[in-house]
């Protein structure tokens, strides 16, 4: 994960995952930590966690994007190098208003990482590419 989270988000996901590796479970405390720092993304974020809707989907090259089923059905792909995804809810409430720090969809892979709950798809260069430029055309 790359350091443009604020620092006490970054410390709240490692210890999260640091928990979960000593007890399965993330205790209450970091729970509501959780909820403070990132809002009403937290729970549907913890929800989609549950339900393992987060795939590391990785290229032989070793370029790595994230697919999370969302709530609603569709497929949204997440970078977590940059914190995006392609979710409206990210342009809107993350980039246009600024009213949260990331969207359900990403903050699901950070939980998932953290989790091990991760589901993994190996793809070839061309599949991944595919992947990138179907979200653009869904875009355009």
């Amino acid at each position: 994960m790359d350091s443009t989270l604020p620092a006490v988000a970054e410390e709240l996901l490692k210890e999260i995952r640091k928990a979960f590796q000593e007890t399965s479970h993330v205790p209450d405390d970091l729970l509501l930590g959780l909820k403070f720092i990132f809002g009403p993304s937290a729970v549907p974020a913890l929800d989609l966690v549950d339900q393992r809707s987060v795939t590391r989907v990785v290229s032989p090259s070793g370029r790595t994007a994230y697919q999370v089923l969302g709530s609603s059905g569709k497929l949204y792909t997440c970078y977590s190098s940059c914190h995006f995804c392609t979710c409206p809810a990210f342009g809107f409430t993350v980039l246009q208003k600024s009213e949260s720090l990331l969207c359900k969809h990403t903050l699901a892979v950070y939980l998932s990482q953290a989790m091990g709950a991760c589901q993994e798809l190996t793809v070839s260069e061309e599949q991944l590419t595919s992947i990138l430029l179907a979200e653009e055309e869904d875009e355009g």
